[in-house]
């Protein structure tokens, strides 16, 4: 059933939420193909037919409905040795793709996270059992993921390679595993051990698109290359480890050019080169926002395109007030009063330019894990800022009325925004609304602070409380993914000549010659051109480099993987042999069977007993039966199956042979007294 448009989803006669693809948004496709030529072929196909991958989607998603058939705790989903998620499932879970499409199942598997997510927004009414089973989805994809003993093709076929599936009769956008966990924020998928080692090497640049197809990733050929010169190559700044290095010193000389500029005010309105700096890197910011926009829609929009577009637009205000004081000859009031105001505009944006810096350092952990806090909270105060609006604009139209009844003028309105807005930052202004239309100003006003300082303002900490426990009870995982998806956004970016802001202004200068150089010229040139601008870069990356691929071949020669570091309990341990002294062995035997429950170990092993003793008793009953005799062989085992009941009724039974000595002795003299007068009667 098809769609309906925002206007039915806005009077609530279609509650069913969409999936969000872009290819459907044709208009959206044709208005942003190229009109330069390219020299790449950037037609990427799926590695499987789409048809052959929804299948095995749609298998693996009757797997995980019978697996998890009703709602259930997500900690035995979670747990180690599940008995939910058994060793079964995941050996079923490899099985549907068979032996030709076994590639694409942790694909499938996150495509089926996607569906039960959707659908348990759909199906509220079963909204638990649908989560449990998308956390299922991600479990069974990390044991695989974890369990894969060959890396070369879990990296190159499982997580990097690209697939497709049909939705509404067409391909969907191939992706691949990497992209698509980023993108559902699949956090246990993320933290498996085997996709951060592919997060580490596309981090470090080990592993690159092939220039002749962006869909697949090659390793590095020169990373155990110890020639200094071989890694001054302007390419290695694609690595997303060198554009992040590149970022975050054009950030700290973009904060030095807007420090230069506030510590030395010119009073002629006259732009000094620490200003025309400012204002050139800024127009280069602005460009690389306008640029990812149009490359990839509204949905890459977020808080800190939000924050950036607001900084940018006060130093764009500052840059244009600046121009019009300077249309005013030198002495003039009004250029004074325009330059001042471009200053004061600049001065502003102080808070913001250094708040900027922490966008490029969510790469170490502190900062990390404190934005992914700061994003969720963001997140969770649109409910409060949602009903803040609805009550404010209510209250203020109430305001408003009783002013325009009192005198028929409405000639306060300043002062009512200027006492809502202090009642809405806890501090309230009773005073004012004393001859405010009484009685009913002042009662207004009581119930306005009241609602906002009494119950708004403690759902919004409510709510950010909520928001920090999740995140750092997770925050490990929340981290992971976070780097995870700054790797992916450079690795994402589809320009083959890498020009980070400013420099993109110099770029948009050298795309002009794409229309009359040749290829191999212009790749010439572009080299030459990044080896200028990046070559401080470029020495320390190659330093780096240089030093890292004696640390591979030192690896490769003790029959160890590329990134391998030597720990301290590493050191010594080509000293100890634990099988020769037999303390492996021991270790082994001292070992807790973590995959088998000890209660229902002992329950099993007597009724094992209870069944030997059944069948025994049996025998016994058919020999009886018969008029046969029982045979020793029998009476033995069953002796010795009830000898612990024997051992504790012994001291029962040393008290009755005490008692029975003294009635035997009773019973002697009694029938010896018998004998002597039947004797004498004699």
């Amino acid at each position: 059933m098809a769609r309906s448009s925002w206007f039915s989803r806005l009077l609530g006669w279609d509650k069913h939420p969409r999936h969000h693809h872009d290819f459907h948004a044709d208009w959206i496709r044709d208005d942003r193909r190229r009109l330069l030529p390219q020299y790449r072929n950037e037609n990427i196909q799926s590695a499987i037919p789409a048809a052959e991958v929804t299948k095995v989607a749609l298998k693996l998603r009757h797997l995980i409905e019978l697996a998890v058939p009703c709602e259930l705790d997500e900690e035995e989903i979670t747990k180690a040795h599940s008995k939910i998620i058994t060793t079964k499932v995941i050996k079923a879970a490899k099985e549907a793709g068979g032996s030709h499409y076994r590639s694409c199942v942790v694909f499938c598997l996150v495509v089926c996270k996607r569906w039960f997510k959707h659908q348990a927004l759909v199906e509220l009414w079963d909204a638990d059992m649908h989560r449990v089973r998308a956390v299922a989805c991600e479990v069974v994809a990390k044991q695989i993921i974890e369990t894969e003993d060959d890396f070369e093709y879990l990296m190159h076929s499982v997580l990097l390679r690209r697939y497709s599936i049909i939705v509404d009769g067409e391909a969907t956008p191939p992706a691949n595993v990497v992209e698509k966990a980023v993108d559902l924020h699949a956090v246990r998928v993320i933290g498996s051990s085997g996709y951060q080692k592919c997060i580490s090497y596309l981090w470090k640049g080990w592993l690159v698109q092939d220039e002749d197809d962006p869909a697949v990733f090659i390793d590095y050929k020169d990373k155990d290359n110890t020639s200094f010169f071989v890694h001054m190559d302007p390419d290695r700044i694609r690595a997303p480890m060198y554009q992040n290095a590149t970022q975050v010193i054009i950030s700290f000389v973009y904060i030095g050019l807007y420090t230069a500029v506030i510590n030395s005010v010119n009073p002629t309105g006259v732009f000094d080169t620490a200003e025309v700096l400012l204002y050139i890197f800024t127009l280069g910011f602005i460009c690389e926002e306008v640029t990812k926009f149009w490359k990839a829609g509204y949905h890459i929009l977020g808080f800190w395109n939000a924050f950036n577009s607001v900084l940018y637009s006060f130093i764009t205000l500052s840059f244009i007030l600046r121009i019009i004081g300077l249309t005013h000859q030198q002495g003039d009031d009004t250029r004074e009063f325009y330059s001042k105001m471009s200053y004061n505009f600049l001065a502003f944006s102080a808070p913001m330019i250094w708040s900027r810096l922490l966008l490029y350092l969510d790469s170490f952990r502190f900062f990390g894990a404190m934005l992914v806090v700061l994003k969720v909270m963001m997140k969770e105060s649109i409910i409060f800022f949602a009903l803040l609006i609805v009550l404010v604009i209510g209250f203020l139209q109430a305001f408003i009325g009783l002013d325009f009844a009192d005198d028929w003028v409405a000639d306060d309105i300043l002062f009512i925004l200027q006492a809502m807005a202090n009642a809405v930052m806890q501090s309230p202004d009773f005073d004012g609304f004393d001859k405010f239309s009484p009685p009913f100003g002042i009662i207004l006003y009581y119930c306005f602070t009241f609602i906002i300082m009494v119950v708004l303002l403690n759902i919004l900490i409510a709510l950010y409380n909520s928001a920090y426990e999740d995140i750092y009870g997770n925050a490990n995982d929340e981290y992971l993914a976070l780097f995870a998806q700054k790797t992916m956004q450079f690795v994402r970016a589809p320009d083959e000549n890498v020009y980070i802001p400013p420099f993109n202004l110099l770029e948009m200068l050298v795309i002009c010659l794409f229309w009359w150089m040749e290829k191999s010229k212009f790749e010439r040139m572009s080299d030459i051109i990044m080896g200028i601008i990046y070559s401080p870069v470029l020495v320390i990356a190659a330093w780096h480099e240089t030093k890292t691929a004696g640390e591979i071949r030192s690896n490769r020669a003790r029959g160890e993987e590329d990134d391998d570091t030597i720990e301290e309990w590493e050191q010594m341990m080509d000293q100890v042999d634990f099988e020769a002294d037999g303390w492996n062995k021991l270790c082994i035997s001292a070992k807790t069977n973590l995959e088998a429950d000890p209660t229902i170990t002992e329950v099993q092993k007597l009724r094992g007993e209870v069944e030997e003793l059944k069948k025994l008793l049996v025998d016994m009953t058919k020999a009886l039966s018969s008029g046969g005799e029982v045979e020793p062989s029998q009476a033995s085992t069953l002796i010795d199956i009830a000898e612990p009941e024997q051992s504790e009724s012994k001291p029962k039974k040393k008290k009755k042979g005490k008692k029975s000595k003294k009635e035997k002795k009773a019973g002697g003299e009694g029938n010896a007294s018998a004998s002597s007068s039947s004797s004498d009667e004699e």
